[in-house]
């Protein structure tokens, strides 16, 4: 079987890599609560723990999140798999769902909870890590994806 829908499995494989690489990074460099802030009261790097979803939602609910990233990351190796050559966009978008899955799914699993570091103060938005990045990115690239595909207002003949 040749591997098709290469972008796709790039993208996967650079959000993944990018994403365990900061999270190390950050686990390695910081005690758990520490703060630094890049632009005071705008942006900081602080490491927290999220046994939740993106914005702490279904905090403590660490099982079934991490079948659910599980299940996403294997219906969308099997979409890429299985399906004719995606788009471009398409391949983008689900790579970077793929790899960002795949990176929240692997700390649930093993540590029981997600590291977050992204801190963004000016706004008051909750902490996050370049897996939640990659998922949001990957949405914006499958809107546009589906923007290409609207067919365009068709003329009728009278």
């Amino acid at each position: 079987m040749r591997l098709k829908n290469h972008l796709f499995w790039l993208a996967a494989f650079i959000a993944f890599f990018i994403d365990q690489l900061t999270k190390y990074w950050v686990v390695q460099t910081f005690k758990l609560g520490q703060t630094l802030p890049l632009l005071q009261d705008v942006f900081h790097i602080t490491y927290v723990t999220n046994t939740g979803a993106a914005f702490s939602l279904l905090t403590g609910k660490v099982e079934w999140l991490r079948w659910l990233s599980l299940g996403v990351s294997l219906v969308l190796i099997g979409l890429a798999l299985f399906s004719p050559l995606l788009n471009l966009w398409d391949q983008l978008g689900y790579g970077l769902i793929l790899g960002g899955a795949m990176g929240n799914g692997i700390d649930r699993f093993i540590l029981g909870y997600v590291v977050d570091f992204l801190d963004f103060r000016l706004i008051n938005f909750a902490v996050f890590n370049m897996a939640d990045s990659f998922i949001s990115i990957g949405i914006v690239c499958l809107l546009i994806a589906s923007l290409q595909k609207t067919p365009t207002s068709s003329h009728r003949s009278r």
